[in-house]
């Protein structure tokens, strides 16, 4: 089982849930040492001062935030204690709001919230009640010696904590910019909606396989186990010039659900009837040369 974190209490009203946080997740990312080609003896990182190229003892180095290039404002340790946050051992709920009202990319880490046994009443009294409501209770914890800004929410028959980014640590869209304007004719929503609702289903998160990690682990054991591993080179893709209205008509056939489309505007269904009686044949020209060229590659 997972190691405890945190241990405290989680607050609403005067009602006091005393719980312990476990993390949620495992990273299973495959990581590398760095080591010396000829004698594998194993790459070590040392502090290094730039000015003398001397190693720097730990109780020699402070730290220091770059205000411009160059040049540092020190901050001593005792400064940065002074204004840590004060470790609490309680999470007070500051408000309840609906789960869909907080967008995906405000969580960052997921923590199972364990009740302690003498808690099973209130612990279950505030999960049921969630459940009910469909609401995520908000609040904030010390954690490390840092503040967090949580949402917790019911997940199956436990309530999970999830640490959140602040406002200012989203970048707005607008600062990226959004998806260029285009024109799209009915017919082309239409072929688009069909696939994606073709394609729709329940979410199975045991479908997907990290399949990078499991060839790499394989190679890993091979390796280990003595075995020369050669990588057969894979034929480069020849580039393909994107047809919208082929590659939906191609997919959604694929998909085994090229039924009869939404009827357009006469206007529309017009100009749909002469672009893809234009680019018909191109389309199947296309379909036919990939065939035999994607045979002979795998040959």
């Amino acid at each position: 089982m997972p190691s405890t974190i945190w241990g405290g209490s989680i607050s609403f009203g005067l009602v006091s849930v005393p719980v312990k946080l476990t993390p949620a997740t495992r990273s299973k990312d495959v990581s590398f040492n760095q080591l010396e080609a000829e004698s594998g003896a194993r790459i070590r990182l040392r502090r290094v001062s730039e000015q003398t190229g001397e190693e720097v003892p730990m109780d020699q180095i402070v730290k220091g935030y770059e205000i411009s290039k160059g040049r540092y404002v020190v901050v001593e340790k005792d400064e940065l204690d002074a204004i840590a946050p004060k470790a609490t051992r309680n999470i007070e709920i500051e408000d309840f709001v609906d789960l869909d009202e907080i967008d995906p990319i405000y969580f960052v880490s997921p923590y199972y919230v364990l009740p302690d046994k003498s808690a099973a009443k209130p612990y279950r009294l505030l999960l049921e009640a969630m459940q009910e409501l469909r609401k995520v209770a908000i609040g904030r914890v010390v954690m490390r010696g840092k503040e967090h800004l949580v949402a917790i929410r019911p997940m199956g028959d436990l309530l999970c904590v999830e640490t959140m980014r602040y406002a200012d640590e989203v970048i707005p869209i607008e600062e990226v910019g959004g998806a260029p304007e285009a024109d799209l004719s009915e017919k082309e929503l239409a072929m688009a909606r069909q696939l994606v609702e073709s394609l729709a289903e329940g979410f199975d998160a045991d479908k997907y396989e990290n399949e990078y990690r499991e060839q790499l682990m394989g190679l890993i054991e091979a390796k280990a186990a003595g075995e020369e591993v050669v990588a057969e080179p894979e034929a480069e893709e020849p580039a393909k010039v994107l047809d919208l209205m082929a590659a939906l008509e191609a997919s959604l056939q694929r998909s085994g659900n090229a039924g009869a489309l939404p009827d357009t505007a006469p206007a529309a269904k017009k100009t749909a009837k002469k672009s893809t009686a234009k680019k018909a044949p191109a389309k199947k020209t296309a379909v036919k040369k990939a065939a035999p060229a994607k045979k002979k590659r795998s040959a």
